[in-house]
């Protein structure tokens, strides 16, 4: 068991776990599908931040997003709950010409290991759609932001998408394809941010289909 296994293996639904770690090699090899979108998310992404901005990435995934957006930043602290993934991120870590203003660590769902102190903005790709209690999330989000912070987020709302994709899904679930994916809609969605205190500021679709819905939202003061 590696060291991160033993971090976060009492806070992670085992399953979900089990199912990241297995295709942890697999995710860091595959090219973005569609890069053009990507970097239109980065871009947004940054005009948000500040260069003295601390940042905390949930579902950091093998830490690309991370350490492309550390030049811009003046710290993140990148978290996922896959051992498998954290342990790639490490790794690129190691390269000469990777940044220093980065660090991954195992964090569960429920923000287990995350530092007390409270962050400018905490950013979230691709990941509440795959959360089994997004207010639980979205809670932990806001707790974990200063007063005006920043919460920047890209979901894939299938809720919104083709109804081939529910059974296709299903069907990936079924033979161990596919991990626990919720089918949102992105007014839902925005609606559950707004709950938590936070005002959206910008929305958008990189790509439009299946949406992949872009927010970015201030928490109150």
């Amino acid at each position: 068991m590696t060291k991160a296994s033993s971090e976060i293996n009492r806070t992670t639904p085992n399953r979900d776990m089990i199912f990241w770690d297995r295709i942890a090699q697999k995710y860091a090899r595959d090219p973005i599908k569609d890069m053009a979108s990507y970097e239109y998310t980065l871009e947004r992404t940054r005009s948000c931040l500040l260069p003295s901005d601390r940042v905390l990435e949930l579902g950091c995934g093998t830490g690309s997003t991370a350490l492309l957006l550390a030049p811009s930043v003046g710290h993140i602290t990148a978290t996922d709950f896959s051992p498998a993934m954290i342990d790639i991120a490490r790794q690129k870590l190691k390269q000469a010409d990777a940044a220093q203003n980065v660090i991954f660590q195992p964090s569960g769902p429920d923000g287990t290991n995350l530092p007390a102190a409270r962050f400018d903005a905490v950013l979230a790709f691709n990941m509440l759609h795959l959360v089994r209690d997004l207010d639980a999330v979205l809670a932990q989000v806001a707790s974990k932001l200063r007063p005006g912070g920043m919460f920047i987020s890209k979901t894939v709302c299938l809720g919104d998408a083709s109804f081939i994709f529910r059974p296709l899904v299903s069907a990936m679930k079924l033979f161990g394809k596919a991990p626990h994916v919720s089918f949102l809609r992105q007014e839902a969605l925005d609606r559950q941010i707004a709950a938590h205190g936070f005002r959206i500021l910008e929305t958008g679709n990189f790509p439009r289909k299946p949406p992949s819905h872009f927010v970015a939202a201030r928490l109150l003061e």
